[in-house]
């Protein structure tokens, strides 16, 4: 192998696990949200379990890095040519969308994200016909418009049956006991994204690998693969995300301790079934239809359905602007190894920049259950009356 190959390589393999990082905490809220709105568990408490067991998660399974590495890319049409540097392009699209997403604290699937930096970065590089349609319409898009609501309906007939079973109970008394049934169903969550989501980079890692002939075609992540994509994905949960945590927990509805629970439970089941399946579903779309299904099963609840269309805005448009960030970054990638370090310089400045932006108005541990209060705008005064 050549060294500016293997060169490329690495950089792949840092992006992807950077990437992985990046969908750690940006869906954070996916598992704690709810939990952290409720009070079940302390902000630090739910970010370090969740890491812990997002780690746990990425070794139960690899259905769906198999569906990534093998079922996106038609690798195996031999007009089809996909080198490193174009996985590195897709790879650039995710993270970049990822992280706007997370400025404005919008719960954006990164999933959506990955697939659609992919797709964009292949079409450029082997036109149309290098992507696989198909399975992407079949293992991708159709989950992704089944899944939130198969859970959105599963929370709302939960918080249904919980309060009428509930209903002569003492309030205090329901609070209590659902907290500590939401801290283990949050547990859950967690486990069920670590077997989805850390899934995606191992099959992105391993695809890259067989572009590069390291690795046989239809084979499985390596261990090393599992083990780095669980550490990386429970490291960037571990840090928070709390910009999305707080959109999820205290923006959609105001939820008392069933409905967490109900959102919880709702969600761990559909994305555990889905990765089982080799569904690569957004856990963002699952939990966020969760949260909006347990909100309208309360009596008197309200749903903020601006926030809600501000987030089905960033569905519908995730995976064609990942897609348009993963073109262009792939049409300078294919000029040479100088485009490949440029495009690398130039998401480690858009990164910086991000970063930078999200110092003026941080969101911490300490202020993620404050919701921002719109500060009225002045009455002018008539004149005759002043």
């Amino acid at each position: 192998m050549e060294v500016t190959t293997l060169v490329i390589v690495l950089l792949v393999i840092a992006t992807a696990l950077t990437f992985d990082f990046t969908n750690g905490f940006h869906d954070t809220a996916n598992a704690m949200a709810t939990s952290i709105a409720t009070g079940a568990l302390k902000p630090r408490t739910a970010v370090i379990w969740a890491g812990i067991l997002n780690l746990v998660g990425a070794f139960l399974s690899t259905e769906v890095a198999k569906t990534i590495s093998g079922g996106i890319i038609n690798e195996s049409d031999p007009s089809v040519s996909i080198g490193p540097e174009v996985i590195l392009a897709g790879l650039v699209g995710a993270i970049v969308w990822n992280l706007l997403t997370w400025l404005v604290g919008l719960p954006s699937s990164s999933s959506h994200a990955l697939f659609g930096g992919l797709i964009g970065a292949v079409i450029v590089a082997a036109g149309v016909h290098g992507v696989n349609f198909a399975n992407v319409a079949s293992k991708v898009l159709l989950p992704a418009v089944i899944s939130p609501v198969v859970a959105g309906l599963a929370a709302w007939c939960a918080v249904k049956v919980a309060l009428f079973i509930v209903r002569k109970v003492d309030e205090h008394r329901v609070e209590t006991e659902f907290r500590h049934g939401q801290t283990i169903t949050a547990l859950l969550v967690a486990l069920s994204h670590g077997t989805n989501d850390a899934q995606k980079t191992m099959g992105i890692i391993t695809l890259t690998l067989i572009t590069a002939n390291l690795q046989d075609a239809g084979t499985g992540p390596h261990l090393w693969v599992v083990a780095a994509c669980g550490f990386a994905i429970a490291a960037g949960t571990y840090s928070g995300g709390w910009r999305v945590i707080r959109t999820l927990g205290k923006g959609l509805t105001e939820i008392t301790t069933p409905q967490g629970f109900a959102a919880e439970a709702s969600s761990a089941t559909t994305i555990l079934v889905s990765s089982h399946l080799g569904f690569a579903l957004s856990t963002t779309q699952v939990c966020s239809g969760s949260i909006i299904g347990a909100g309208l099963g309360r009596r008197g609840a309200v749903v903020n359905w601006a926030v809600a269309g501000k987030m089905g805005i960033a569905w519908l448009v995730t995976l064609p602007a990942a897609a348009l960030v993963g073109a262009a970054a792939a049409a300078l990638a294919l000029t040479g190894f100088g485009g490949v370090i440029a495009v690398v310089v130039i998401a480690i400045g858009v990164i910086w920049g991000i970063v930078r932006l999200s110092k003026r108005n941080p969101v911490t541990a300490n202020n993620v259950n404050h919701v921002q209060q719109q500060t009225p705008a002045p009455v002018p005064v008539p004149a005759e009356a002043a």
